[in-house]
């Protein structure tokens, strides 16, 4: 298969975010991150492209997942809180600093990440069809082959 490439392309030191291509917040999460990761050391696919199931089904992982956010990096599978927190986690001063809140109990982040993905679409719309990343930034989409 021709997107088994992508996910091959990965070591384990390479974090893979999964995103929800339709959601305009986690639009802005990946903008957001593409503009802090001066090492471009991030990859990212849409969480339903093949390239990101492939890359769930590599993690070993077969039940649902959150639709919003998903960090694949050093060989585990990361949700929710937990996702956004070591995504801030390997980005450059100051955004590591938010990693803090992991002592915040998980099930109480938990709470609040899921208050604000059940009302992401609500409060910061929806986009019709996926972002297309520039051709610059292209390399770094592993699913880069299905946004044409």
């Amino acid at each position: 298969m021709r997107y088994s490439r992508g996910v091959s392309e990965l070591s384990q030191d390479v974090p893979l975010l999964l995103f929800d291509g339709e959601c305009n917040l986690c639009h802005g999460a990946v903008q957001f991150v593409l503009r802090r990761d001066r090492t471009q050391r991030f990859r990212f696919a849409a969480l339903r492209s093949a390239v990101g199931q492939q890359a769930i089904a590599a993690a070993g992982v077969t039940g649902a997942l959150p639709d919003s956010m998903v960090l694949i990096h050093r060989g585990r599978l990361h949700v929710k809180s937990g996702a956004a927190l070591r995504v801030a986690k390997l980005l450059p001063f100051p955004w590591p600093l938010a990693f803090v809140f992991w002592l915040v109990p998980s099930p109480l982040r938990d709470l609040v990440y899921a208050f604000v993905a059940r009302h992401r679409y609500r409060w910061f719309g929806k986009r019709q069809a996926c972002w297309v990343p520039t051709a610059a930034l292209r390399a770094r989409f592993l699913d880069r082959d299905e946004r044409q």
